[in-house]
């Protein structure tokens, strides 16, 4: 698994729409609120070409690529905290996933209605922000009634994370999402067990009718209103027309290739927001390759080698001896891994390695006896 991604929005913005073309499915997008009430989940390749390439080098039995997971929860409304529309119930579908893409309507539409009446991109931001932050204040107010109770204790452990949810409530409370909390280690492993939704790294998904909107015109009014919140946040905007993607979808890789190129467009939606999430995660690709399978592998930068080869297995965590490492470039320069080590392109690597972006490996590992 590459990473996950869940899409919020308000509805009618083109949610459904996108998640459509993106994972190639067919769910309910119709032009009414609350279409989509269980969450929708598409799990999609990670498109990659360097697979494909090191397949052909070692004229490998299998392709596998790196996998990004997309859940579609139904459309927020302003009051959902308070029971509008369906509610907020339905945000605990997103609460696994590792990043958000709030996607905003920035299209115009006569034909298809907006829940609040016109097209307002900052207002609509404001609104998912709101209902994301009472959620997550929710849920760290019934953390801090419980905690301090059983804080009477006169436990110093307990006091201190007493003082700390107290701090994360008032900095909810003031609009401020979790994620920009000053925290020490302990508190940041709090974060993360409460799972909070602000504290997720997020991107913009600004859905235009046209893929490149004039320079003049209220469509690029409306994105530049979504680059000027993201800004604020320093996060990043992803522009994508929903309508092209859906015909996208509809053709084959090799028939899509060719439209993207006669449109003059250089990658796809998915593409874009593959790179984003990539970005925001922090995340690289490394590879094993050989005639069984050329494989993607998706890990955090940082990541050590006996780190990196327990995604593979924990037994290759476990008993990791070594990493035999030759980049991409390489790998595809030499023409093989015979010739690469032949070319002294091979290198040894210990436990302290850190694993780098398109490092094809090949684990030395000792399988413990049982």
């Amino acid at each position: 698994m590459g990473f996950s991604c869940g899409i919020v929005g308000l509805p009618n913005v083109g949610k459904s729409t996108i998640f459509n073309a993106l994972t190639v499915s067919k769910v309910s997008a119709e032009n009414y609120p609350f279409t989509t009430i269980e969450p929708n989940i598409g799990i999609v390749d990670v498109p990659d070409g360097r697979i494909d390439v090191l397949a052909g080098i070692d004229k490998s039995e299998k392709k596998i690529y790196t996998t990004l997971k997309f859940v579609d929860i139904a459309g927020l409304v302003k009051g959902a905290s308070r029971g509008e529309g369906l509610g907020n119930k339905f945000l605990s579908h997103i609460k696994e996933v590792d990043a958000i893409a709030y996607v905003v309507r920035c299209f115009i539409n006569k034909d298809v209605v907006h829940v609040e009446g016109d097209v307002d991109p900052a207002r609509d931001i404001g609104i998912i922000n709101t209902e994301l932050l009472l959620a997550d204040l929710e849920v760290v107010e019934k953390r801090l009634n419980r905690v301090s109770k059983a804080a009477k204790g006169g436990s110093r452990k307990l006091m201190e994370e007493v003082d700390f949810l107290k701090r994360l409530s008032l900095h909810l409370s003031g609009g401020a999402k979790a994620i920009g909390i000053q925290r020490n280690p302990e508190e940041d492993q709090l974060i993360r067990e409460l799972n909070l939704l602000t504290s997720k790294p997020a991107m913009y998904v600004a859905n235009v009718s046209e893929v490149e909107p004039a320079d003049t015109g209220e469509e690029s009014v409306y994105l530049k209103q979504v680059e000027s919140e993201a800004l604020k946040e320093g996060t990043d905007v992803v522009v994508i027309s929903g309508k092209l993607e859906a015909e996208l979808a509809e053709l084959d890789a090799g028939e899509r290739s060719e439209y993207l190129k006669e449109l003059g467009i250089e990658r796809s939606g998915l593409d874009k927001m593959i790179g984003k999430g990539y970005r925001l995660l922090n995340l690289l690709t490394f590879f094993t390759s050989g005639p069984k399978e050329a494989h993607a592998w998706t890990v955090v930068r940082g990541t050590k080698a006996p780190q990196a080869a327990g995604r593979i297995h924990s037994d290759f965590e476990h008993g990791f001896i070594k990493a035999e490492i030759i980049s991409y470039e390489d790998y595809v320069k030499a023409g093989s891994e015979l010739a690469a080590r032949e070319q002294g392109f091979l290198r040894i690597e210990g436990k302290d390695y850190v694993v780098q972006e398109g490092d094809v490996v090949h684990f030395r590992f000792a399988v413990a006896s049982r």
